[in-house]
């Protein structure tokens, strides 16, 4: 396993420096944020463009590729996460063909995986959307092969704001969606696991990684911590919202030990990449590095 960092808390630093310093502090990937090169505000921990991938050449991809293995950084993954089943049909347009300039980028870069969310529409249920995922993906996936990247979904369920209630914005979170995307689409999807999102789902961990481990391509390595007050003044269906709390590993509620148990034991070798959305330590680029700092050494012995 080689542990790394997604960029995406970087917002406004270089990606070489971001490189540098995560190999002087012992990290072995990164995963690149590259989300459309653009201003005005965005969804929290996205909006990061530290590869602008829109016309990126094969030299410029190949340039970038050789300077990060200069540091001694593998490249797990190029990562952009937006909604490519949204209701609006402009909105699905560019958000899908944002996703194809990525996969180029990460063909021409020798990258093998492309990070990303299968999507949905927050006011249909989960059957609905899954029958229009039938629709959308299946270009997408014959455009990623083509160029020679494997898709991995991330298992989140994007439920977290009223604007994203009640359904959500990203179907691929349950055990009973995942089986239905692996027999669909077999291996040419992968799983991008974060297991943050069992414990807002109260999902059985343990179990989870000994069904799927074999499918999980990616790990993202996120806690969260479940605010017992918060959830007796909102209660369960309020879907996390005023009682979620995304921590760094180590400070929440995830099994970190039953985690990488059933990891080791599917064979999994594949990056682990610390994912930082904890409010604790952000505002600067200094406590961002802290909290990937204390993540570090939380998960080091299980990597090694």
């Amino acid at each position: 396993m080689k542990l790394g960092l997604l960029t995406a808390p970087f917002p406004d630093t270089p990606l070489e420096e971001v490189a540098q310093w995560a190999a002087a502090s012992g990290f072995a990937a990164l995963e690149i944020a590259c989300w459309p090169k653009a201003s005005g505000p965005t969804r929290r921990y996205a909006g990061t463009c530290h590869i602008d991938v829109a016309g990126i050449s094969a030299g410029e991809a190949r340039e970038i590729a050789t300077r990060l293995a200069e540091t001694g950084l593998a490249i797990s993954a190029l990562g952009y996460y937006p909604n490519p089943l949204h209701p609006d049909p402009e909105h699905r347009h560019a958000v899908i063909d944002h996703l194809k300039k990525v996969i180029v980028a990460a063909g021409r870069m020798g990258v093998s995986l492309v990070n990303t969310f299968c999507g949905g529409d927050a006011a249909r249920h989960v059957d609905d959307n899954w029958h229009e995922a039938l629709k959308v993906w299946p270009d997408v996936i014959a455009f990623a092969q083509d160029n020679g990247v494997r898709l991995t979904f991330e298992n989140c369920p994007m439920i977290f704001s009223y604007d994203e209630w009640p359904g959500g914005h990203n179907i691929a979170y349950s055990p009973r969606i995942w089986r239905r995307i692996l027999e669909t689409w077999e291996g040419a999807v992968g799983m991008n696991f974060d297991p943050s999102h069992l414990v807002l789902q109260m999902i059985d961990q343990a179990r989870f990684v000994r069904e799927f481990a074999p499918h999980m391509l990616h790990v993202h390595a996120k806690d969260l911590m479940i605010d017992q007050d918060g959830l007796y003044e909102r209660g369960i269906l309020s879907a996390g919202m005023g009682w979620q709390v995304p921590r760094m590993p180590g400070l929440g509620d995830v099994d970190w030990r039953a985690i990488f148990s059933g990891l080791h034991r599917a064979g999994y070798g594949g990056p682990v990449i610390i994912e930082h959305e904890d409010r604790a330590f952000e505002g600067s680029d200094e406590l961002v590095k802290r909290g990937f700092l204390l993540a570090r050494d939380v998960l080091r012995p299980f990597v090694k």
